[in-house]
């Protein structure tokens, strides 16, 4: 067979995502908060979308609600004579929850938002906080100047997020080229700033700066921070001897060094925090569990085509054209991919709701196992568009705010056959763990499961325990002894 150039025909098939279909697999991701910078700047590039004005709704068209018949249509409002005079058709109490009635009606943002103009804006709640640490430091160095007070700037911002020193006096003052004695006294005006404890350059030298700030640092508790080791194996009769006190005067003494603060530059940010905005409202009517979007966050849009036939009929040439046209089809399809995506949330999310009803009911002791691919089974969708769903995205009901990532994960057998999540399995080990008279073993938490239907293997106790951050049977009977 010779070698050379030849013309071949091939037939295959692959899948293309257009730039619409990306943009529509973007949006699923993004939280509303996320969405409306999107919608902004969608917003500045085409000059036919257009922001709608706020108006009420009569009834979002998204929620998902168990059937309900509620009969023929209600009367009429009652006018203002009727109320003057005591005839309205309205035999309700005073003392009912209006709340809770307008919830049947009316969206959940929208009764929250109103409820919330009962009572006027605190302002003395207004509080002022530095942004990081460092800052919180030097706006207290204010009044002190000089070589010393440069210095302290410099240590209030080498400090680490939790508060510690890490940088040594030597290499200090190596950098900044003034002696040690300056660096010294920097260190020591740094030190007896607020919060008490910051600029330490170890956990004794952090939990003495707060007994000094607390005026407890007398020599026994001097000794006693300077054998933390001993403290935390329980050696509490080396402790009394070395600190040369009583039962009593000791139990004192621990009980004070654990109100301390091991990492006081954690209370403070570098990054300011953001509020979490829930995405879903979920609650509980007559008829069931609703599921509605937070239309407080959600962008409203439209297609301004008024404007879109103005700039069409006018003078124009095949590029312009082109660009317009270009502008309403993008404008349409980003109308359609928001109402698609609001559709898909309400969809997952009442999936969720439905499999997890346990958990809305009685709480997180009721949570099931669940995986996205179950999810996506059940209402038609691929597993990678629920993942999309879940992410970012908060859920906001009568139990509390929670990631909707919250609601998967594994779990273990059942008396009941189902499962158990390991939510569940959890908040069970722990309220064993809070209950426990006498210190309990690993193998009896998991027989006392045992009786309560979850069918737990020593292994399976250890691991949850210590993702919850509990001590073993050894470490928690050793701080009883400590408390003790």
């Amino acid at each position: 067979m010779g070698l050379g150039p030849s013309l071949s025909i091939r037939q295959s098939q692959q899948l293309v995502l257009t730039p619409q279909l990306q943009q529509a697999i973007k949006l699923l991701q993004l939280s509303n908060l996320e969405l409306d910078a999107f919608i902004a700047e969608e917003l500045s590039k085409n000059p036919l979308l257009e922001a709608r004005p706020e108006e009420p709704e009569e009834q979002p068209a998204d929620d998902f609600v168990a059937d309900e018949n509620d009969g023929d249509e209600a009367p009429d409002d009652p006018g203002a004579d009727d109320l003057i005079t005591g005839q309205a058709d309205d035999d309700r109490p005073l003392d009912m929850d209006w709340q809770a009635e307008a919830l049947e009606t009316d969206s959940f943002s929208d009764v929250v938002t109103s409820a919330g103009g009962e009572e006027g804006f605190d302002f003395e709640r207004v509080q002022y906080s530095a942004g990081s640490l460092a800052e919180h430091l030097v706006d207290q160095l204010h009044g002190l100047s000089g070589p010393v007070g440069d210095l302290a700037r410099i240590i209030a911002e080498t400090l680490e997020e939790t508060g510690y020193l890490t940088v040594t006096v030597d290499q200090i003052g190596e950098l900044s080229g003034a002696p040690e004695q300056l660096v010294e006294q920097a260190l020591e005006a740094v030190q007896g700033l607020d919060p008490p404890g910051v600029a330490a350059r170890s956990l004794a030298e952090c939990l003495a700066l707060q007994a000094k700030a607390a005026d407890r640092y007398d020599p026994a508790m001097a000794r006693l921070i300077d054998n933390l080791e001993l403290l935390s194996k329980g050696r509490t009769a080396d402790l009394k001897r070395i600190c040369g006190v009583d039962d009593e005067d000791l139990a004192d003494m621990i009980r004070e060094l654990r109100a301390y603060d091991p990492k006081p530059g954690c209370r403070f940010s570098r990054q300011a925090s953001e509020d979490v905005t829930p995405d879903v409202f979920v609650r509980q009517t007559r008829g069931g569990f609703a599921v509605e979007l937070n239309q407080a966050t959600l962008p409203r849009l439209l297609v301004n085509r008024r404007y879109y036939q103005e700039l069409k009929s006018g003078p124009q040439d095949r590029q312009s054209r082109a660009w317009l046209s270009e502008c309403l089809q993008s404008a349409n399809w980003l109308m359609k991919a928001l109402d698609q995506r609001a559709r898909t949330i309400v969809k997952v999310v009442s999936e969720i709701v439905k499999s997890q009803q346990g958990f809305f009911e009685r709480g997180v002791a009721a949570m099931k196992p669940m995986t996205l691919r179950e999810v996506a089974e059940a209402i038609g969708m691929h597993e990678s568009t629920v993942s999309r769903v879940t992410s970012n995205k908060y859920l906001l009901c009568d139990r509390g705010l929670y990631e909707l990532k919250y609601f998967f994960g594994s779990g273990v057998a059942s008396a009941e056959g189902e499962g158990a999540a390991a939510e569940a399995v959890k908040a069970a080990i722990k309220e064993v763990i809070d209950a426990e008279t006498e210190i309990l073993s690993d193998d009896a938490i998991a027989a006392l499961l045992k009786q309560r239907g979850f069918d737990l293997a020593r292994r399976t106790v250890v691991k949850y325990r210590e993702a919850m951050g509990i001590g073993s049977s050894i470490q928690r009977r050793r701080l009883r002894k400590i408390a003790g």
